[in-house]
């Protein structure tokens, strides 16, 4: 989803025309820090363990500052603890890691990782492990990094659950696995299939349409004067995305939701279908600029891809073969709608546009649970 992919990708494609949008994974904001979705007054996961893989990445932060205000002891699983535990990550993550053991893990070491959760089940106060949730994805979508995180990192963590005892796992998917022509989107699947087919933990798999950051890209060059770049007409897509806090309070939520169980749930936020031009416009009426726009053709992704693959296949180049990948995915992206209708696959308080207002106020990295900035420091 991270992930996280979309636009950013497509300006990978027709950067050498339009070098304007970026897209996918920036911390946004949530009402819901004043609701709980438990009926009693006692939190959901008081006296329970989650181990939350992903910890440091664009959700992951988080559904780990989620956990903790549920009242899970949580465990962030993280590749490298100096990122968040330094000076410097203090400053940019500590509000999301308070009251969180932050613990380092190689989750594609599957014996590390095993080890780990054997240690985290042996401490004392410790009861078990009662939920793992997955908040792996890749950065890239390529083919290698798409199987060696979406695929094998999750499976890792879904073995090592098992080998501990863990009760549950949450998956953080992606809607768009539905129509799967990109390698991460496969990579998804296989593993849904694997988490899906065994019986030991039961299991709840969150698949979001988009994240409000995914379609905030082009904030800044806006706000510059510069056009938004859509494709087509700017109608040929539309999408639900959803607030970060929002989903992250549906994924904990999912550890103790018995109606979620053995589930594949695709989740959007509470707006009305948006196409990019309606984003646009709400974009503009955010910065308070009048609309300035620039359409993209389509048959660019096809020109553009179709020779990056031609030079891939002739040269047997991988670099050639990845670079067609990114192209796909930002084509993807273009002409797929990222849409829920249903109601009960609509969640949340945030609307896109309470989101462009605050964030053309306050910045990409605004965070309203300490209403403070999340920067490094000078």
């Amino acid at each position: 989803m991270t992930r996280q992919y979309t636009y950013e990708l497509c300006c990978l494609v027709v950067g050498m025309l339009f070098i304007c949008s970026t897209v996918h994974e920036v911390d946004s904001f949530s009402l819901r820090m004043m609701s709980s979705s438990s009926t009693t007054t006692t939190m959901p996961g008081t006296g329970k363990t989650a181990v939350i893989a992903g910890a440091s990445g664009y959700i992951g932060k988080s559904v780990v500052r989620e956990s903790v205000r549920q009242g899970f002891k949580t465990i962030a699983l993280v590749r490298d603890k100096e990122k968040i535990t330094s000076k410097q990550g203090e400053a940019m993550y500590g509000q999301f890691f308070e009251g969180a053991d932050v613990v380092e893990c190689d989750v594609t070491n599957p014996d590390q990782l095993t080890k780990t959760l054997e240690k985290i089940k042996s401490e004392e106060g410790c009861d078990g492990i009662d939920a793992v949730v997955s908040c792996l994805a890749s950065r890239s979508g390529i083919k290698k990094d798409a199987y060696a995180i979406d695929y094998q990192a999750s499976k890792n963590c879904l073995d090592s659950g098992i080998s501990v005892g863990a009760r549950h796992f949450v998956l953080l998917s992606a809607f768009c696995v539905k129509n799967p022509w990109l390698q991460f989107q496969q990579a998804k699947l296989k593993f849904e299939a694997d988490l899906q087919g065994q019986n030991t933990m039961s299991h709840t798999i969150v698949r979001p349409t988009a994240f409000f950051k995914s379609v905030s890209g082009q904030l800044e060059v806006v706000q510059q004067g510069a056009p938004f770049v859509m494709f087509g007409d700017g109608k040929v897509t539309r999408c639900n995305p959803i607030a970060e806090g929002d989903l992250a309070t549906y994924l904990v939520d999912s550890i103790t939701d018995k109606s979620r169980e053995n589930a594949a749930i695709d989740l959007g936020g509470p707006d009305e279908p948006l196409t990019m031009l309606k984003q646009g416009e709400m974009l503009f009426s955010a910065v308070g600029k009048k609309p300035f726009f620039v359409f993209a053709p389509l048959w660019l992704f096809d020109a553009i891809i179709d020779s990056l693959q031609w030079v891939a296949d002739k040269f047997e180049s991988e670099k050639f073969e990845n670079a067609a990948e990114l192209g796909r995915i930002g084509k993807y992206y273009a002409v797929e709608d990222m849409l829920t209708t249903k109601p009960e696959e609509k969640f949340g308080t945030i609307t896109l546009q309470e989101h462009y207002d605050r964030i053309a106020v306050e910045g990409q990295e605004y965070d309203p649970y300490t209403t403070m900035f999340a920067k490094a420091p000078e």
